[in-house]
């Protein structure tokens, strides 16, 4: 009986020692944790790939700036800078911005048609007014290669058929453009995220 007090006594001993003296600074680190996070998970929801991306933005942001401004190591900073660029390209991919990118360079008029054999619904018509891909080819010169090689071709097109049409070849490189990110950005994250403590 004797044993199991000074048992008791000891563990509390330890807890206070490692835990329990630092008690409040965890709790006031609680609190600013929840007001921090609380924009973002209130608008978090369950269906789409988006907010994952939030969710790791907001992480990625917030320790970006714990560890750049601690500065406690070598590497902080440049780990600092390694983390935002993570971030930058997450919100590329999640805006999609390299998806669509090729739409810039073109002018067009979009029209819903109704449809005469389902009454009530309607049809996408796109009328291309101009297009100037010459330039987008020319900023992504190594993927206009590849597709005109056939090396991508996400939609099993004839390679004539492909290679003839301007916007097919703008729509390729757009999606090899976000693949590329998308795996670029988790690809830094696996080869550094072990590296990010303070």
């Amino acid at each position: 009986m004797k044993e199991e007090k000074l048992n008791i006594f000891k563990k509390i001993g330890l807890w206070w020692k490692f835990e329990g003296q630092y008690y409040h600074k965890d709790f006031i680190n609680g609190v600013k944790n929840l007001w921090k996070w609380f924009p973002t998970i209130w608008k978090d929801r369950d269906w789409d790939d988006s907010f994952i991306f939030d969710i790791l933005t907001k992480k990625l942001k917030n320790q970006a700036d714990y560890i750049g401004k601690k500065d406690r190591h070598t590497r902080a900073k440049r780990d600092a800078e390694v983390m935002m660029t993570c971030v930058r390209l997450l919100e590329k991919v999640k805006t999609e911005e390299y998806g669509i990118e090729h739409f810039d360079y073109e002018k067009s008029d979009w029209d819903f048609v109704p449809c005469e054999d389902h009454p009530g619904y309607s049809t996408l018509e796109v009328n291309r007014i101009s297009e100037n891909f010459d330039d987008y080819f020319k900023k992504y010169p190594r993927q206009y290669k590849r597709v005109m090689n056939g090396e991508i071709n996400r939609f099993n097109r004839d390679i004539t058929e492909l290679t003839n049409d301007k916007h097919n070849i703008a729509m390729e490189i757009a999606h090899e453009n976000h693949e590329r990110a998308r795996k670029l950005v988790f690809k830094m994250l696996e080869q550094n995220i072990e590296k990010w403590w303070d």
